[in-house]
Formats: structure tokens, C-alpha cells, sequence
């Protein structure tokens, strides 16, 4: 199992930690009763989303999964002989 990974890319790192920012910012702006501060924190954590797609499609992401061949469709297959 430690050779998935989990995620611990900088493409997730960057996309985590400023959608973070953004939760803390509209969570303190709505406590505060400031709409504006609010809707600002939203973007953040839009903008975070959209930061750690284009980190992942620059190839900062995590490698794509390869996966064996389903035992069932392997026998599936006719046998020759």
C-alpha cells in the first residue's frame, strides 16, 4: 500500500492549502458579518480547485493509475490448443 502514494503531490498540496485559506477567510468574514470578506473566501477556494488542475495537467499531479487486467475478462479470452 505505500506504493500508492495517497496524493502527497504539489499540484494537491497547493489546490489543499489555498482552499484552506479561503474556508479560514469566509469562516472569519461571516462570523464578522462582512458579506464581501465572505464571498472573497469562496473564490479562494475556487481558485485553489483551479490551481491544483492546472498544477496536475502542467504533470505536478499524481501518475496516472495502470492496472492489471481483470482476472475475469482474462478468462474470458478462448485458450488455443
Amino acid at each position: 500500500m505505500s506504493s500508492s502514494g495517497h496524493g502527497h503531490t504539489p499540484a494537491a498540496w497547493t489546490g489543499v492549502i489555498i482552499s484552506f485559506i479561503g474556508f479560514c477567510v469566509s469562516g472569519a468574514f461571516i462570523v464578522l458579518g462582512n458579506v464581501p470578506g465572505f464571498w472573497a473566501g469562496i473564490v479562494l477556494i475556487g481558485l485553489g480547485a483551479v490551481a491544483g488542475g492546472l498544477m496536475r495537467a502542467a504533470g505536478m499531479g499524481q501518475e496516472p493509475r495502470r492496472s492489471a487486467e481483470p482476472a475475469a475478462a482474462a478468462q474470458a479470452q478462448p485458450q488455443e490448443g
